[in-house]
């Protein structure tokens, strides 16, 4: 079957993209971390863990021997990292400036949108009702659904399906746009088959080299922009 270039919808990362709460999670981590006597410095938390779901993340510290427990205990320190990022969340969560913006015009213009994160959906439902944004998204991909988080394309391709359900005519991956603010994310947006944007919240645009368009803020953006991405 063959489908007319164009865009079709919008695929947002969470974390960095529409909210602003990597360094939330990194104090989440360090505070379940610390009973272990480990803490992620913010330098090491971006260079090497952002791009990661929670179980990732702790795999990876005891792959590298510096968190020494049974991967079996590690669903225990992320129940416990999803309770302390709730209650900073509450009290500390923010939208990135220029994102509801982007969200209205996306609307106006009837192009659908969804959330593909490595968050639990727990958080990612917990701010966006904080925020008041629920509404925009016709769906989300959280940690829980996927069996390989970022920088592989499942993710991407569980959202585009979901959005599949709601539509008439299916849309196909090189009709979709993902927003990201990491080469993970890029990376699995890129092997998915999707258009990518990049924004500079958590790195600079020398590391999201890999986007096809790179901005500081998504209300930078016009829907001319993305029509063009997709053309």
């Amino acid at each position: 079957m063959r489908y007319e270039t164009m865009l079709r919808a919008v695929i947002f990362d969470f974390d960095g993209v529409i909210t602003d709460s990597e360094i939330l999670h990194l104090r989440a981590f360090n505070r379940s971390l610390a009973p272990y006597g480990i803490e992620l410095t913010t330098k090491d938390y971006y260079q090497n863990y952002l791009g990661f779901s929670d179980f990732d993340c702790y795999k990876l510290l005891v792959d590298q021997g510096l968190l020494k427990i049974d991967k079996q205990k590690i669903s225990d320190i992320i129940k416990e990292k999803s309770r302390i990022f709730e209650e900073l969340a509450k009290t500390e969560g923010r939208t990135i400036e220029g994102v509801h913006v982007f969200l209205k015009m996306l609307e106006q213009n009837n192009i659908p949108m969804a959330i593909c994160s490595g968050s639990l959906m727990a958080e990612i439902e917990l701010m966006l009702e904080e925020a008041g944004l629920r509404h925009f998204f016709a769906a989300m991909v959280s940690a829980e659904q996927v069996k390989k988080g970022k920088p592989h394309p499942e993710g991407f391709l569980l959202t585009l399906q979901k959005l599949n359900e709601h539509c008439q005519t299916p849309i196909a991956a090189d009709q979709c746009i993902a927003i990201e603010d990491s080469h993970w994310g890029l990376e699995a947006a890129k092997a998915a088959g999707m258009h990518t944007i990049a924004v500079t919240n958590s790195y600079d645009a020398e590391q999201l080299s890999l986007a096809e368009r790179i901005v500081a803020r998504l209300s930078e953006l016009t829907i001319d922009d993305l029509q063009q991405l997709c053309a």
